[in-house]
């Protein structure tokens, strides 16, 4: 957990400054039991009033010197933290952010969350800690031995037998403790999960009455977790009477033997008293370190999951970060980085180059989770081409077109587009290039123009409605109370299904594409929207490349060429009617289709 410390460094002074100041309230702390020794010995039992008077009024002053010191403890130390807890976030996130689609399918979302949040909450708590009650407790302890030793060494050898046996229980109390405090985190992630898979699905589980169902699921997540957390706090709950006990031994044990001290004149009464006071501020504080390493032991295991997040290398990185893939970088590739306004301004669009729109796939294999999802694809699109895929639910289309803006990389063979494979593009410039209309239409919480502009926050009004006429969606935004500027709800929950698509094309035409991906985007319009949209496509993408993935061939009629899946490979390949001729597979979609329309219409 200590590469973590790094977070720190900015706050160094914060850092610094939180322990110095701890050591002048401890300093303070240590001095006050002296004090009272002092009025009770010169004060009270030679009844010296004067003495009383200004040993407490010195009293007060050290203790208000304490308070300013332990209020600099505490502000310099949340302010340490606190930014520690922010920019290891940041980083987090950020990290989180240089993901592949296959990085990131190997956590669940709700583990990402409760990394993002509860983990890295403990670690800030812990880091505040550190910088006050991990300073605090041990110097209490290290200065009240040296004064007790300094009040009666026979008293102080009661607190050397004393403290071994203590350390000895909050060692094997720790060290039962940190497995547990594990399981109660993953624990988390699973409730965490299931919390965000029913707030997504909500109208999806009350569309199915499936309400009970949930609670169901919920309840026994919550029920382990609460079971798991439950076990880990009983042991730590044990330190509590276990560190009492022996601290109420150790103080019958010095009153013991230090009352025959008092009676015999080898001690004097005030200084029992304070010895009594370092007794306890010695066993309190054993019992605050033993709190504290139980921090230790969940800090421990939130900075193993941080670092776990932190240290999985992103398995697609652009090429402008690996030397050898920039030597091989292609002139097209180079042209598109020049092409970028200057100043590093880098959010306009770079100019349009036709050939960038070709491409390639040479023998291409993937592979997802084990299994084979694509096998020897190879197949041209020229620049300007409009070209579909067709096939049945887990062909490997989807996976076909996501190797093209590299969301993930092919296992086997080359990638082209340009001409340039798709590892040796600027990953950024590959993506302005390369625009994609996934299956799933996501819109963020924002406006509308948010939204579409997504991808070119810097467009102009005239563009945005440019794009959001060709996608068919300025009619319905236009009938909207505030335009443009309506705000959506999370996920766009008030927009329909068909509306979020048609935003989500409109976003992607903005960008002003080489290549335009439309993965089974238009599946939730109405035929004549579909048309639209498609008309409105051949004029824009002219000379631009179209790339689309259709369940209806009435949406591929028109396309240059055609290319069936089925099973991870191309069965077949041509226009709609060379298809008709000689394409079992082809004919057997068409005439489904055919069959539904004719009972649909009757």
């Amino acid at each position: 957990m200590w590469t973590l410390k790094k977070y720190l460094a900015p706050y160094k002074t914060a850092a610094i400054l939180a322990p110095l100041l701890m050591v002048l309230e401890v300093a303070m702390d240590l001095l006050q039991p002296k004090l009272m020794s002092s009025i009770v010995d010169h004060g009270v039992l030679a009844g010296n009033l004067s003495h009383i008077v200004s040993t407490g009024l010195l009293m007060l002053a050290f203790a208000l010197i304490g308070w300013v010191g332990g209020a600099g403890c505490t502000l310099f130390s949340s302010r340490a933290s606190v930014g520690y807890g922010s920019d290891l976030r940041q980083e987090l996130f950020d990290h989180i952010q240089t993901f592949s689609f296959r990085n990131l399918d190997g956590f669940q979302q709700g583990s990402l969350i409760t990394r993002l949040t509860s983990d890295i909450t403990q670690m800030q708590t812990f880091v505040q800690m550190l910088l006050r009650m991990f300073i605090r407790s041990p110097m209490l302890i290290i200065g009240s031995v040296i004064m007790a030793f300094t009040i009666s060494v026979k008293l102080a050898l009661i607190l050397l037998v004393t403290m071994p046996v203590l350390f000895i229980l909050l060692y094997v109390l720790i060290k039962a403790s940190y497995p547990l405090f594990a399981g109660v985190q993953e624990r988390l992630d699973k409730v965490n999960a299931v919390l965000q898979e029913n707030l997504a699905g909500i109208r999806v589980v009350k569309a199915f009455a499936r309400a009970k169902l949930e609670k169901e699921r919920f309840n026994e997540s919550n029920q382990d977790y609460t079971n798991t957390a439950v076990k880990a706090w009983r042991i730590v709950t044990l330190n509590v009477p276990v560190l009492n006990l022996m601290l109420n031994a150790t103080v019958v044990a010095v009153l013991w033997f230090g009352g025959f001290q008092v009676t015999s004149g080898g001690l004097a009464a005030g200084d029992l008293i304070a010895f009594i006071n370092y007794v306890t501020v010695v066993l309190s504080s054993l019992t605050s370190i033993g709190m504290m390493m139980m921090s230790f032991s969940r800090a421990k295991v939130s900075a193993a999951r941080i670092n776990e997040v932190l240290n999985t290398e992103p398995d697609i990185r652009s090429a402008n970060s690996d030397s050898s893939a920039a030597s091989r970088v292609h002139p097209l590739a180079a042209e598109a980085a020049a092409s970028r306004t200057p100043q590093g301004k880098g959010d306009s669009l770079p100019t349009h180059n036709p050939d960038a729109g070709r491409i390639e796939f040479r023998d291409v294999h993937f592979r997802y989770d084990g299994a084979d999802a694509l096998s020897g694809i190879t197949f041209t699109v020229e620049p300007g081409q409009k070209v579909a895929l067709l096939g049945s639910t887990g062909s490997g289309k989807t996976s076909l077109v996501q190797l093209i803006p590299r969301l993930y990389d092919a296992t086997q063979g080359e990638v082209l587009v340009g001409g340039t494979d798709v590892r040796d593009w600027n990953l950024e410039e590959l993506r302005r290039r390369v625009s994609i209309v996934l299956q799933e239409a996501v819109l963020f919480s924002g406006s509308i123009r948010d939204n579409i502009c997504f991808g070119r926050p810097d467009a102009t009004e005239t563009e945005m409605r440019t794009a959001a006429k060709a996608a068919a969606a300025d009619d319905f935004i236009a009938k909207l109370k505030d335009g443009y500027g309506t705000e959506l709800g999370q996920r766009g929950v008030n927009l329909s299904g068909g509306q979020k698509q048609r935003i989500s094309i409109a976003r992607a035409l903005l960008m002003q594409p080489n290549v335009l991906i439309l993965d089974d985007s238009t599946s939730a319009v109405d035929l004549r929207t579909e048309a639209g949209i498609q008309r409105a496509l051949k004029s824009l993408m002219k000379d631009r490349t179209t790339l689309l993935i259709a369940q209806r061939i009435s949406s591929v009629m028109d396309a240059d060429c055609i290319h069936v899946l089925d099973e991870g490979r191309i069965v077949a390949s041509g226009t709609h009617e060379q298809l008709l001729e000689c394409s079992p597979h082809y004919q057997a979609i068409h005439d489904s289709q055919q069959r539904k329309e004719d009972v649909q219409y009757g």
